[in-house]
């Protein structure tokens, strides 16, 4: 595997490249001064991931049920008993 540090400058003008490099299995550390600070790495995508990108683990993935008016606006009135 291949490692390569930039410095801070370099990672904001080439960030792209470097998404693209760290994609294919590169790390990259960003630096400032020759010290790393941050590792520029993928998301790793987990099974049971779903599209929106949260994820229910266990028991609680075929238990949660929203309700059909969950996204429905709230009533002034009930914003007042709180």
């Amino acid at each position: 595997m291949r490692t390569t540090q930039v410095n801070i400058y370099q990672a904001k003008a080439k960030l792209s490249a470097l998404l693209e490099r760290a994609l294919a299995g590169e790390t990259i550390f960003i630096a400032r001064a020759g010290k790393p600070l941050a590792r520029l790495a993928p998301v790793a995508t987990a099974r049971g991931a779903s599209r929106s990108g949260v994820r229910l683990g266990g028991l609680a993935r075929k238990r949660l049920r929203l309700a059909p008016d969950f996204h429905a606006p709230v009533r002034d009135e009930d914003l007042l008993d709180a």
